[in-house]
């Protein structure tokens, strides 16, 4: 049996097209229809989830598998802490159509290149770092703070503020009549997180259940008049976190979502209707398989950074020998950030890094006197590997 859950209702609104929105006709115009049917979304602070036996093993045994990933191997070596929340959050982004490569990725990072999309990706990696630090206290200015750290790079709308107008997804972009959903209206906003706030700070469900559950409510009220995807995924892990299920590396559940995308919007879609059952499948999946990709990923770095050490000649203990582990969370390094990094001197970076690129672990990728840049092409290889890899389905 399905398990029961808060339907949506809906209201009829009459239309007022956002003013400066579009320049359309008039005739355009006079085609808008008068009024939509906007969701009426119920609160969920209180309500009762009961499980059936079989999802609710589905879920324990994928919260297990987050759980031991975390604890486990994954999380010995500092670096692939950093790593699996970049690759998270690609893959995040990468459900919204936007991708990079991890070149372009790791040289935004330290201020090079000019990729749009890179930044775009990095501003979610920013995102995903304020939910987790944001995590131990889950309230709205937390939610608002994960939505300014993804938008912080653009002008075209409003970062850490809830919306004030009315969104809608598919159809026309004129008018919601024909939307695939319409939120609810901006009014109804601030009561509906404040409602969803206090849903996240229960202590009473399952965690990943827990988790999807507040995900799929997030998306529904779509507080935000972009960024919604993104700081919603994000927010998932915030309350895996928050729930104790996770302490130290990001699981990427959205590369899991990524292989299954008509299925998590199938999910969405149910959820508003009342079944909360395929979200939480959804999810459990995804956390499964994410688990599953993390670990190729981390193996693979780890065969990375094993091939460097073989090539490595400098003394151990060196500052070139600590150069390896930034290297893999920081795939694309200037002397300047060798400095900051591992607070050492100019001469003392600079001599790092000839001797990573006299061993072949480097490549210099300017050709300048100045301001040079360096890449690691091992672990950009693998890195691109993970995200081509991404989108399918695992058997």
């Amino acid at each position: 049996m399905a398990p029961e859950w808060p339907a949506l209702e809906s209201r009829t609104v009459p239309w007022r097209p956002v003013e400066g929105l579009l320049e359309v006709s008039r005739r355009a115009q006079r085609a808008n229809p008068r009024s939509y049917e906007a969701a009426v979304v119920p609160p969920i602070a209180d309500s009762s989830l009961v499980l059936d036996g079989d999802l609710a093993a589905d879920l324990d045994e994928a919260t297990r598998l987050l759980a031991s990933f975390d604890a486990g191997g994954a999380g010995e070596i500092a670096p692939f802490a950093s790593v699996l929340l970049r690759s998270e959050s690609a893959a995040s982004s990468q459900i919204e159509n936007l991708t990079s490569s991890a070149r372009a990725l790791a040289e935004a990072e330290i201020g090079e290149g000019n990729r749009a999309n890179a930044a775009v990706i990095l501003g979610n990696v920013r995102t995903m770092q304020a939910a987790l630090d944001l995590a131990g206290r889950l309230d709205e200015d937390a939610v608002l703070s994960m939505h300014r750290a993804l938008m912080a790079q653009q002008t075209q709308h409003p970062a850490g503020r809830w919306r004030d107008q009315q969104v809608w997804v598919g159809g026309s972009a004129l008018h919601p009549g024909d939307a695939h959903y319409v939120p609810p209206v901006a009014d109804d906003v601030p009561a509906l997180m404040a409602d969803l706030v206090a849903f996240m700070d229960r202590d009473d469900l399952p965690p990943l259940a827990h988790a999807a559950l507040a995900h799929a409510q997030f998306e529904t009220i779509h507080p935000f008049t972009d960024g919604n995807g993104r700081t919603g995924r994000a927010l998932l892990h915030s309350v895996l976190l928050h729930t104790g299920v996770i302490h130290r590396v990001t699981v990427p559940i959205s590369a899991g979502l990524l292989a299954i995308r008509d299925d998590y919007v199938d999910a969405l879609t149910a959820y508003r209707r009342g079944d909360a059952e395929p979200i939480l499948r959804c999810v459990a999946e995804a956390a499964r398989s994410g688990t599953h990709i993390g670990e190729r990923l981390v193996a693979a770095l780890r065969e990375v950074r094993a091939e460097w050490a073989e090539r490595l000649t400098a003394r151990v203990g060196s500052t070139s020998w600590s150069m390896l582990d930034l290297l893999l969370r920081q795939p694309v390094v200037t002397a300047r950030v060798v400095m900051r990094e591992l607070e050492v001197s100019a001469p003392t970076a600079q001599s790092a890094l000839q001797r990573l690129v006299d061993d072949g672990i480097l490549l210099e990728s300017t050709g300048h006197r100045r301001n040079r840049v360096y890449r690691a092409p091992a672990a950009l290889r693998a890195l691109d590997a993970y995200a081509a890899g991404l989108g399918r389905r695992a058997r």
